[in-house]
């Protein structure tokens, strides 16, 4: 087609219907990502089951139209897309309950999101799949290629719209609910302007109806009841969703609806997850905390540990924060406050160290989620990158969730390995007496150690830190065994793969001045795994090496 072709081209009602639905196809399976990853996570299997589910349903519809073309007409194209605004309006309503459903589903880790992608975006994809066959028999191009290929490059270029557009502009800005209804409308928009000249009784009456059920389930909102608090502000970054919610005195930002950060609203400075109080164990292993300058986060969340050394110690902070919008919510509702000792860098961890001139006397990567972990930030190749910008007695901790042994210990004993692989010493400690999913403090020397338990207390006792790690130094564990696990490298890296067995499992955080807290059910209850809870450690140094020994890994 030249440029005076391309001038005098007018779409027929066919062609607008499959660059529709190319763009309606493509941001929900973008969307689906945000709906489904608070539940089941991000791992590549989440991925896999919405691509596997969208491209299985398509095809499906592609079939089953194209079986049925022959009595194609445009009214049918107008009931395909009115039928999935409708599917789109329950998906706005009553997703969470949808996905509550699919989750309790007794199946393997990797397959658990299969059956949330199925309910929830297999039906709205399949009618869409109807409609490019449907179009190909009504299109006024001469012959069946020259149809087909006209149908299937209006369908791509409408499906790279809808992944550009609501990759780049509707997630950043709106809700998964005004985004729903912005495609809803879309939808019936698309119906009735095929319905023209001439609007027809029984299309115009339905596409009231959808549209008016589009706005009321988008008023209502998820039909769910939310224990964990008054949601205070909630929102769609770029990366994730982000809530901050309010339960009695104690704030919590949740991240794709994981617990992330806390804050005690009448004692700031409380440490509310008990495990933010083992990020100051680098200050025990360093030569002088007095001479220790510069501290590097890699994650910032709610930023209890950069407030926490800013405050604590004479030392200047950066936090290297991927997400603007984490940042912006910590300086709202945390308390977070730039100055001249503690600065935010809006940019990937790992990019930051590459770039840096700086030496850090203290890295502290907390990055990881449960079901979230950046892989590239697991990798050998970063923590040798990480050793090298460390100053000669620098230490590296790395807050790894996983089991600290048996089922659910894969990626913690991995990550350790890795780890272990690029610094001189390496000493893990657990948060929990529970053996269930937890914070696992894996802590790492530049230097060649050996700290035993009694040299570590010592230090405690004589070092004017002004908190007390006597019981955080009394939880290290011994070194794991690692011969069934991989070191993480860029070519090999499985972290889904080494994650999917803590699906399921119950992941505790321990919080501070409250009795010992019990494993709380998972939100996802996957196969006989999830059935059974962990048994307690017998004590909190049970499995760790005995005082005296608390035997770094050779490098």
């Amino acid at each position: 087609m030249n440029v005076r072709q391309l001038s005098a081209y007018r779409p027929t009602k066919p062609d607008i219907a499959v660059f529709v639905s190319g763009i309606i196809s493509m941001g929900l399976e973008i969307l689906a990502g945000r709906i489904i990853e608070p539940q089941f996570g991000s791992s590549i299997y989440t991925w896999g089951s919405i691509i596997t589910v969208s491209l299985a349903a398509l095809s499906l519809g592609y079939w089953q139209g194209g079986k049925q073309a022959e009595s194609a007409s445009t009214r049918q194209l107008i009931w395909l897309l009115l039928g999935t605004a409708g599917y789109v309006a329950i998906i706005i309503y009553a997703r969470d309950q949808l996905l509550l459903s699919a989750s309790v589903l007794p199946l393997p880790p990797r397959f658990a999101s299969l059956p949330a992608a199925i309910i929830l975006f297999g039906p709205p994809t399949y009618l869409l799949g109807f409609i490019s066959p449907y179009s190909a028999e009504l299109s006024q191009k001469e012959g069946t290629g020259e149809a087909s290929g006209h149908v299937y490059a209006l369908g791509t270029i409408g499906s790279i719209v809808g992944a550009g557009a609501t990759t780049y502009f509707l997630i950043p800005a709106l809700g998964i609910d005004a985004i729903g209804l912005l495609f809803g409308f879309l939808l019936v928009g698309t119906a009735l302007a095929l319905t023209l000249p001439t609007i027809t009784p029984k299309p115009a009456v339905a596409s009231i109806a959808v549209a008016l059920l589009l706005v009321v389930a988008a008023g209502i909102g998820p039909v769910a009841f939310d224990h964990r608090g008054d949601v205070v502000y909630e929102t769609q970054t770029a990366y994730q969703e982000l809530e901050v919610i309010d339960d009695g005195d104690e704030r919590t930002l949740y991240l794709d609806g994981a617990r992330h950060s806390a804050m005690d609203l009448e004692d700031p400075d409380r440490h509310v997850f008990e495990y933010t109080r083992y990020f100051h164990i680098p200050m025990l292993m360093v030569d002088d905390p007095a001479e220790v300058e510069n501290v590097l986060f890699i994650g910032g969340g709610g930023y209890t540990g950069p407030k926490d050394y800013g405050r604590t110690y004479d030392v200047d902070v950066d936090v290297a924060e991927l997400d603007p919008e984490v940042s912006r919510t910590a300086e709202e509702y945390f308390r977070l406050e730039e100055g001249e000792n503690l600065t935010v860098h809006t940019e990937d961890g790992r990019q930051f160290l590459q770039e840096t001139d700086k030496k850090y006397d203290v890295i502290v990567l907390d990055a990881y989620q449960k079901d979230q972990v950046p892989n590239h930030l697991t990798q050998l190749e970063f923590m040798e990158l990480a050793e090298e910008q460390l100053t000669d007695d620098g230490v590296f901790l790395a807050n790894v969730i996983s089991a600290p042994s048996g089922a659910g210990s894969d990626f913690y004993r991995a990550q350790y390995k890795t780890i272990d692989e690029a610094f001189a010493s390496t000493y893990s400690y657990r948060t929990s007496n529970w053996d269930s999913v937890q914070n696992i403090e894996v802590v790492a020397t530049k230097a060649d150690t050996d700290f035993t338990e009694a040299e570590l207390t010592e230090r405690n006792e004589n070092r004017d830190l002004g908190i007390d790690l006597s019981g955080e130094i009394s939880a290290s564990l011994s070194e794991p065994n690692t011969d069934d696990v991989p070191v993480l490298t860029e070519d090999h890296a499985p972290v889904d793969s080494l994650q999917a067995s803590t699906v399921g499992q119950e992941y505790v955080i321990e919080q501070t001045g409250e009795e010992e807290t019990e494993p709380e059910p998972a939100s996802i209850t996957v196969g006989s795994a999830s059935s059974t809870l962990a048994r307690p450690a017998p004590e909190l140094g049970s499995g760790a090496a005995e005082p005296g020994a608390l035997e770094p890994a050779p490098a």
